[in-house]
């Protein structure tokens, strides 16, 4: 397979012994059953003991993978009557944030995400999921309408970051995500986020200031992506797995600083092995939270908001 990563390389060659195996019982009538049942139980010993024993930066390479559902399965596999909403009213419409309204088991939801691409070709169109300033523009439009019609609001986090670019420091990226996070805070509706693959940067905290923040078993969120502190604390980009081991950006991690709520587990080696069983998982948990969310009056719900935000980065000293 193309995309295996180098840690994985043990479960391929031996997922091809147990093939090789298969293949010459079909065709030489021998009874290997008892050697594949072998293999298939050390297989299965093996996947295990791999991915439950990964490093961060391993953890990072797995939120990278291609294959991985993208925002838009993601809509489409737990929203019916879906209608995607474009622009920000003041620029252009931003391809790497997509957003709109749905029906999530009958309850009408505004939903929002980063979205990267499949190809080179759609990598391009999506800016690799890295949006500029009208993306943050059309994200706070969709959630003020939403608070308008009392629409919860689900959103898909899945960057390296916003746009670095000159373009979107010229229309104001910085204030664009800064006016996202003011606004989320207050906003008196409902809000659930899914941290899908990578969390990077402001690009993701801009659509994460929520009642609820899910984090998927691999995935990352942190203030800075490995490479880039590596080449500040280090000038040394190569020290990506040192820098993800340091900054505590892992799933587990993340739990234990008081920053996501749960951990969603993924299918046996990452979301994209069986992208269908994630998408009807995070469809679940969306549909659970969103059920006790709904049942809180606004100012409790906004209290426990801000209760929740004021309470990350505190800590006693023994």
């Amino acid at each position: 397979m193309p995309n295996e990563l180098e840690f994985e390389r043990p479960i391929l060659e031996l997922r091809q012994k147990v093939d090789e195996l298969r293949t010459l019982m079909e065709t030489t009538g021998i009874d290997l059953t008892a050697e594949v049942a072998k293999l298939e139980d050390r297989l299965a010993e093996l996947t295990r003991n791999v991915y439950q024993g990964l490093s961060a930066w391993q953890r990072v390479q797995l939120a990278r993978q291609p294959g991985r559902p993208t925002t838009l399965d993601y809509i489409r596999g737990i929203l019916t009557d879906f209608i995607e909403l474009h622009g920000d009213r003041n620029f252009r419409d931003d391809p790497a944030i997509v957003g709109g309204i749905g029906l999530l088991e009958g309850r009408p939801v505004t939903v929002i995400g980063t979205q990267k691409g499949r190809d080179t070709k759609e990598n391009i169109h999506r800016n690799f999921g890295m949006a500029h300033p009208e993306g943050y523009r059309k994200a706070l439009r969709l959630m003020k309408q939403a608070e308008k019609f009392h629409r919860p609001v689900v959103l898909f986090i899945d960057t390296a970051g916003a746009y670095p670019g000159m373009g979107g420091e010229e229309r104001g990226q910085s204030e664009a995500i800064a006016r996202n996070l003011r606004e989320m805070a207050g906003l008196r509706t409902p809000t659930v986020c899914f941290v899908t693959g990578e969390g990077g940067s402001g690009g993701a905290l801009g659509l994460g200031v929520t009642d609820r923040v899910y984090v998927l078993e691999y995935a990352w969120y942190s203030v800075i992506a490995p490479e880039s502190a590596a080449a500040i604390l280090w000038r040394d980009a190569t020290q990506a797995s040192r820098a993800a081991e340091t900054m505590r950006i892992t799933a587990p991690d993340l739990m234990e600083l008081g920053i996501a709520d749960e951990i969603i587990p993924e299918p046996m080696g990452g979301a994209q092995k069986d992208p269908a069983e994630m998408i009807a998982r995070v469809k679940r948990k969306a549909v659970e939270a969103l059920e006790s969310l709904s049942a809180l009056p606004i100012a409790e719900l906004l209290q426990a908001r801000y209760d929740k935000y004021r309470a990350m980065g505190s800590f006693a000293e023994r």
